[in-house]
């Protein structure tokens, strides 16, 4: 049996969004950029992009910005807002759990001159706003929180985290990458007051190499590129029209009875955890807060994670260690030391993702194989 729990990581993309994504790049492949009637059905596609996705987010079609995936979104909100914004002053926040192609834009503001302030995190890998209210400044301009953890699941209490920001100084942009949550749970930015929000095609059973960024209308951002005039100069360049026809397919299909999916998923999940403990030292990190059914982070004391990670892939089942965009350069997750996981689960942990493929029969069978390799591991593993 193969199973696929890697989700997180990314998802194989709908049928449908496949026969869309080819017939767009085979038959109807024109500019949209061209006035002549192939070009307008390029066109088309992107119109169409734009309608669906700021459908589902409850936003203004002018709203959504197209780009080459999450990284580019999450990158394009900050870097873009911090330089729009720096006359008023260089102080950004974000957590210290965020994702790399948040972390990573921050410490690049940070050799810009900007001043970042990392914030801490609950053991269940929360942000309290307490801690947030003291940590704004008169100079703060752009605060970024994510809206779930891509390692260990938490739902991050992004209501309540804006409305300290904004009762704080309502120019303050608020950003949160959700790439993880986005049609998977309801979000509405403009509702919430959230100023950007990323996200991305391949974590939604689309095309890899396409995502979008919501720009609350009036909001400041600074482009990146420079070209053509596309997308009102904001990311110019062609727009990638079977990604984008692919993308809104799939955030339609996924977002179609979403409550329903994401209730059996936390049936297997939950299923997978009481099946876990029957294994002596394992541990569940982040289920001290609200978590996602889609990710669920387990440390196995006593054995490696790298090892465990290809000992299953053996039994053909397939899961990560961590961040999939920080598997090159393998070190201690910044997310398990910002919650204070035990020394024993550090360097022994793995992320388990779902899908609304996932089966039961592919949790049972995951679980066999860990009651049978996690033991033998263990005993030939000094401790």
């Amino acid at each position: 049996m193969t199973v696929y729990l890697d989700n997180a990581a990314t998802t194989k993309a709908y049928e449908e969004v496949g026969s869309l994504v080819r017939k767009v790049m085979c038959e109807e492949y024109g500019n949209p950029s061209s006035m002549h009637s192939v070009g307008m059905a390029g066109e088309k596609y992107v119109n169409k992009g734009k309608e669906s996705l700021a459908k589902i987010l409850k936003v203004k079609e002018k709203e959504i910005y197209f780009t080459s995936g999450g990284t580019e979104s999450d990158n394009l909100a900050l870097i873009g807002g911090a330089r729009a914004l720096l006359r008023r002053g260089k102080h950004l926040i974000t957590t210290c759990i965020e994702h790399p192609a948040v972390y990573n834009a921050m410490r690049y503001l940070e050799e810009e001159g900007f001043e970042v302030t990392y914030l801490p995190v609950t053991r269940g890998g929360q942000v309290e706003a307490a801690t947030l209210k003291a940590a704004l400044r008169d100079d703060t301009i752009l605060v970024s929180v994510m809206q779930v953890n891509n390692e260990i699941g938490t739902l991050l209490n992004i209501k309540e985290l804006v409305e300290t920001v904004k009762d704080f100084r309502a120019d303050i942009l608020f950003h949160v990458d959700g790439i993880q949550g986005f049609a998977k749970y309801p979000f509405f930015p403009a509702k919430l007051g959230v100023d950007l929000y990323s996200l991305s095609g391949h974590k939604i059973h689309g095309p890899k190499g396409v995502g979008a960024l919501y720009i609350r209308e009036g909001a400041k951002v600074r482009p990146m590129l420079y070209g053509g005039g596309q997308q009102k100069d904001m990311r110019p360049g062609t727009e990638n029209v079977p990604g984008i026809a692919g993308l809104a397919l799939a955030a339609e299909m996924l977002w179609d009875n979403h409550t329903e999916k994401e209730a059996r998923i936390r049936e297997l999940r939950n299923h997978f955890i009481a099946g876990l403990t029957k294994l002596p030292e394992v541990v569940v990190h982040g289920e001290k807060e609200e978590t996602s059914a889609y990710i669920l982070s387990v440390g196995f004391a006593g054995v490696k994670s790298e090892v465990l990670l290809h000992g299953l892939e053996e039994k053909g089942v397939f899961v990560s260690s961590g961040s999939a965009c920080a598997s090159n350069h393998p070190a201690i997750s910044g997310v398990l030391k910002a919650i204070h996981t035990e020394s024993a689960y550090l360097d022994s942990t793995l992320r388990f993702s779902f899908s609304e493929e996932t089966t039961s029969e592919q949790i049972d069978y995951t679980l066999e194989v860990l009651y049978n390799i996690v033991p033998l591991f263990r005993k030939y593993t000094r401790r």
